[in-house]
């Protein structure tokens, strides 16, 4: 008898233009999960109206963040991909995990501080209790594991002490999950500022994978190196951060090691290596963007695979959601 896979889940929100840091540190390592695992991945639209957004382009990044998935190798048939706001049970759980989380844990949250700090005039509840959300996004499923990078430890944290909680007062309704983190994942700096993450609210310093080839060879040719005297290409990232962070962008795109890589290009410094890396790059993403584009052009092929997503994750999502409310006191439906 086939032995039952465990269960992964994971949801990246539909905020911006999916970005290298995303596809090397992430995406690009999910494929292979499939194989090993029941995989659940989720356009995570609800937690995004945390910040004002733009109906229409919400609506085009969701979309597109869906395609952009199965052009990096996420076939529908073995994975299950769909659209957080689709599956009701999403913020019905949400509520419940609200009335077990404790004030001083919401306000601990990095996340809370960082975003209030950014959108001081827009500190509303949702900001506060996303991680709430979040909770019900992966107890819903109950899964083994959910896909973290280092930094976001923080977010599987509190879920499984609010898991741990209700299973203490009501049994054992909630598989308590561990962080998975991809061991291969490539941490991605921003090319504008090496010493931060690649992130979209910084434009300037971040590829998307949506981009054209001549915009992305601009951006790397702009890269930010380092201001020392020594100008060969050299892996240091205490001393060298932005030539580290070109040397680690190019080693997650070749499969080169940093040795081969300095063997490479010794003696013709930085004019020659920023060009490359951006080449390097500008071919791991074209069949990426021109299947995306591809897909977005099928709306019906797009609509059907968020439409059956749906209803497999929404099967999983109201069996423990059903036991939630009863373990709770709610009349049966």
């Amino acid at each position: 008898m086939e032995k039952e896979k465990k269960t992964l889940l994971s949801g990246i929100q539909p905020s911006g233009d999916l970005h290298l840091g995303n596809y090397l540190g992430a995406i690009k390592n999910w494929k292979e999960l499939c194989d090993q695992f029941d995989c659940y991945w989720f356009m995570a639209d609800m937690h995004t109206i945390t910040v004002r957004q733009e109906p229409a382009e919400l609506r085009r990044r969701t979309l597109t963040q869906i395609a952009t998935y199965i052009a990096c190798g996420l076939d529908p048939e073995k994975n299950t991909i769909f659209v957080q706001s689709h599956v009701p049970a999403h913020a019905e759980l949400g509520w419940v995990l609200d009335c077990y989380t404790m004030f001083g844990e919401l306000s601990r949250m990095t996340q809370f501080k960082d975003k209030s700090a950014r959108n001081a005039d827009n500190i509303n509840a949702g900001l506060f209790t996303y991680p709430c959300l979040m909770a019900a996004d992966i107890l819903l499923y109950q899964p083994d594991f959910v896909p973290v990078g280092e930094d976001q430890k923080q977010h599987v944290e509190i879920c499984r002490d609010i898991a741990n909680r209700f299973n203490h007062v009501y049994g054992e309704v909630f598989r308590v999950p561990e962080p998975y983190i991809p061991k291969t994942g490539a941490r991605v700096m921003g090319l504008s500022a090496p010493e931060n993450k690649m992130s979209k609210s910084v434009p300037e310093g971040c590829v998307f994978l949506m981009e054209k080839p001549e915009d992305i060879m601009r951006k790397f040719k702009r890269a930010v190196t380092d201001s020392d005297t020594e100008r060969w290409v050299r892996y240091d990232p205490e001393t060298k951060p932005g030539v580290s962070n070109l040397m680690s962008i190019y080693a997650a795109v070749t499969g080169k090691t940093y040795e081969d890589i300095e063997r490479e290009f010794d003696g013709k410094g930085y004019g020659a290596f920023k060009p490359a890396v951006g080449e390097a790059v500008v071919e791991l993403l074209r069949p990426i963007r021109e299947e995306t584009e591809r897909l977005l052009a099928d709306k019906a092929y797009l609509e059907s695979v968020y439409r059956a997503g749906a209803e497999k994750a929404s099967y999983a999502a109201n069996k423990t959601l059903r036991k939630v409310y009863k373990k709770v006191g709610f009349l049966p439906r």
